[in-house]
């Protein structure tokens, strides 16, 4: 399938016009991400849309990290948002933290102050939250709601020098108690927060509220459209009314699309921060996580992800993508840039009686049938070899094609074996098969004669390598993520840790490189657990999906 992209984006129309009518001469987007955990696939839905868009208009995107709540953030946040970015493909023009105008914001909400649009609150917060009112009910007026400007600015002045204890008093903006949008019934601009923060250290010990500061970090910055997901919409008269009130030289404008859902993917940073905190994963970059450091340990490509998103596009209507189209856009990627190789997940040893004892032959393979740069590579052959268990049965079904007494298989660029001997243990259990080679099948050889209807892989017992491969399936066992019982509706079986082998040419494999083992699907060299001459394989996707991305 061709990756093309998509042409529902909303967003995309409105820029042209803007750029077209002369409204905007240079587009300006930002990503602003709080540090407060990793960034998870519906993160690059964002990074996606403002660094494509602006790029494609000639413009630039910023990075602002949105760093107003110290208590929540960490620079090893910081550090992981700007390697996933970087890793995603994109660079920004220019990065700034909301912390930066904090200055700015103080001296914004002073002016307000003396516009008589913002006052201190004495009320403790679940006074406030019940004065707020309902969607059907008008909120109730802040028995402080009209201070002098004065007693404001003073009382002001004495939060920022640390007179009053963590909320003791908030900075409100005072709009209107009874709008039918609750977020303007004077919202907390300002908040009283003793703790320290990664950037400005113990210089402040008042943070701005995000509605607040993010306006204001927009137009300061010159962002012309300011990207967001669904939830924000009722936010945006809350978003224009700080830039009007504060008399910012720039106007920004807000504009909303809705967030991306995954099948059977947790989206929720506090869910995901929960998985780490209970150890139910080990840590933000687990496999299994659906955050960008996890996917790229896993074997995600940048590519799938941003191919994905382009395909996905952009629209209001919440929806929600299979996962099997990520994985669909993996197979794509990795086709013809993963080499191809050799691994037995679950080994049986087989034992070819009739090849010389101690000679080791070298067959040569196509490294990728689908890309003939690619080369060749040189596989051992001797007459002890690994199969997969399940490549042999016993007493096999009606149409099994793999190995059984005395059938005949090809094994993968080698040669025809048969088997002539079951060897047990003293349970019953099959460890071992004897088979005869046909030296007349090698592979490449031109050989004509009879056919056999199973080929199998396999890897040579005495040089192959020991290998751990790890098998994953979905966290989430369904998308009903809820706080009552999340934990308890985790799929048990999302991770299978077995051991196996690979040919020797991979001992030395380098962390995150990709192949693709025949039969089983993409892996991925593990970047935490694997050592050289013990390499441990993280499975990205499987060969093969009854997905079908074309259909409507």
């Amino acid at each position: 399938m061709e990756t093309k992209t998509a042409s529902s984006n909303f967003i995309k129309t409105i820029i042209a016009e803007d750029v077209k009518e002369g409204r905007t001469s240079q587009v300006i987007t930002r990503f602003p991400p709080e540090p407060n955990g990793y960034l998870h696939i519906g993160h690059a839905k964002a990074i996606c849309l403002n660094f494509e868009l602006a790029k494609e208009f000639g413009g630039r995107t910023n990075l602002r990290f949105d760093d107003t709540n110290p208590v929540k953030e960490d620079t090893e946040y910081v550090d992981g948002i700007l390697n996933d970015i970087k890793w995603l493909g994109f660079e920004w023009d220019e990065l700034h933290f909301a912390s930066d105008y904090f200055e700015e914001n103080y001296e914004l909400a002073v002016r307000l102050i003396r516009k008589g649009l913002a006052y201190v609150d004495d009320q403790s917060p679940e006074e406030m939250r019940i004065a707020r009112g309902t969607l059907t009910e008008p909120g109730v007026e802040s028995p402080y709601r009209n201070r002098s400007v004065e007693e404001n600015l003073d009382l002001f002045a004495r939060m920022r020098a640390g007179e009053f204890k963590d909320g003791e008093r908030v900075l409100r903006a005072k709009i209107d108690m009874a709008s039918p949008n609750i977020n303007m019934r004077d919202p907390v601009l300002y908040r009283i927060l003793k703790a320290h923060h990664h950037k400005t250290g113990d210089a402040w010990c008042i943070y701005p509220m995000y509605d607040y500061s993010h306006p204001i970090g927009d137009a300061l910055e010159g962002v012309t459209h300011s990207l967001c997901s669904l939830e924000y919409e009722d936010h945006r008269p809350l978003y224009d009314w700080v830039i009007r009130e504060c008399e910012m030289e720039h106007v920004s404008r807000q504009y909303e699309f809705a967030r991306f859902n995954m099948t059977n993917t947790i989206m929720s940073k506090r869910y995901l921060k929960m998985l780490v905190d209970t150890k139910v994963v080990d840590g933000w970059d687990d496999p299994r996580m659906p955050t960008l450091t996890g996917m790229r340990r896993r074997g995600y490509t940048p590519e799938a992800i941003r191919n994905l998103m382009r395909e996905v596009g952009v629209a209001k209507a919440v929806s929600t993508v299979d996962a099997q189209f990520l994985d669909h856009f993996v197979r794509e990627d990795l086709k013809l840039k993963a080499p191809r190789t050799m691994a037995v997940l679950e080994p049986l040893k087989v034992v070819i009686t009739n090849y010389p004892e101690g000679q080791v032959e070298m067959l040569e393979a196509e490294n990728n049938p689908e890309n003939p740069e690619m080369g060749n590579r040189s596989i051992p052959f001797s007459r002890e070899i690994w199969i997969e268990r399940d490549d042999f049965m016993e007493t096999p079904p009606p149409k099994y094609h793999r190995l059984f007494p005395g059938n005949e298989v090809r094994l993968k660029h080698a040669y025809f074996i048969k088997c002539e001997e079951v060897v047990k243990d003293e349970n019953g259990n099959v460890v071992e098969i004897r088979c005869t080679y046909d030296p007349e099948t090698k592979s490449g050889s031109g050989f004509t004669g009879r056919k056999v209807k199973g080929t199998i892989h396999w890897v040579d017992a005495t040089q192959g390598i020991p290998a751990e491969f790890r098998l994953y399936e979905p966290l989430a066992l369904d998308e009903k993520v809820d706080t009552d019982n999340f934990l308890e509706r985790l799929n048990p079986n999302s991770q299978e840790i077995v051991n196996g082998f690979v040919e020797p040419n991979m001992a030395e494999v380098e962390h995150q490189e990709k192949f693709q083992f025949f039969r089983h699907g993409y892996f991925n060299v593990d970047s935490k657990y694997s050592a050289p001459g013990k390499p441990v394989f993280n499975r990205i996707v499987s060969l093969k999906s009854s997905y079908d991305p074309n259909a409507k």
